[in-house]
């Protein structure tokens, strides 16, 4: 595992941390209601009714609160390394949780399927670049020929004079949506020290490298991007 994501993994096992996540995402991530529920709407172009999804990095269980509440016909199995953080989605989810099995652990824990589709939000840029190819790959051969996966995660331009204006709009938009100012700086210089960001263009590529098609950018908000593509 890369030092950056067990940093990463340790937070999310933090009682205070895990206590604090239901807030904070939204802080940081520009639209986040909105990118959840065009997360649904994409699965919904080619799922059945009763579809069956994958989701990794499902800690917190906000998609999947999400989709669960606008399809009321699929169910879910939800992965994620940090045991506290599946806690929390048991939670969020209250009575939904019924249609969703919650289990610890990495890609290489999920069942075999094959899932009607799957997603990854705000999870694959904590891994390099060989094991975000290599997960990727592993979702799309838990899928259906033809289904659909989303996937968003934090993104922008990493050229020499770009990156530092990038993570500083990171950090703005945090703060103006009422981050504190000191935990905002410290969480832009643990991205900017332990997270390896890549260009838009570079994490297309690796879901094409995964053995996606028609791969498709949906969603664009500051340092955040999103995709579609299928199995």
């Amino acid at each position: 595992m890369a030092e950056g994501t067990q940093h990463f993994l340790d937070s999310f096992k933090d009682p205070e941390a895990v206590a604090r996540y239901t807030d904070g995402p939204r802080r940081f991530v520009p639209g986040l209601d909105g990118l959840h529920r065009m997360t649904g709407l994409l699965l919904a172009e080619r799922v059945p009714n009763d579809a069956h999804i994958l989701v990794l990095g499902a800690g917190g269980g906000s998609e999947i609160k999400a989709m669960a509440e606008a399809h009321p016909g699929w169910r879910f199995t939800g992965v994620d390394p940090a045991g506290p953080m599946l806690d929390l989605a048991a939670q969020v989810l209250g009575p939904e949780a019924q249609r969703a099995d919650l289990i610890e652990g990495y890609i290489d824990d999920a069942p075999a399927g094959p899932f009607d589709g799957a997603t990854c939000l705000l999870t694959l840029h904590f891994l390099n670049v060989e094991e975000r190819i290599r997960t990727a790959a592993e979702i799309r051969r838990r899928l259906k020929p033809g289904a659909p996966f989303v996937a968003a995660h934090g993104s922008f331009p990493q050229g020499p004079d770009e990156r530092e204006r990038w993570l500083d709009r990171y950090a703005a938009f945090a703060i103006a949506s009422g981050g504190d100012p000191e935990q905002v700086a410290k969480g832009r210089e643990a991205v900017a020290t332990h997270v390896a960001m890549l260009s838009p263009q570079a994490d297309e590529d690796i879901l094409r490298a995964a053995g996606f098609a028609g791969v498709e950018q949906f969603y664009a908000a500051f340092t955040w991007r999103g995709w579609v593509g299928y199995a």
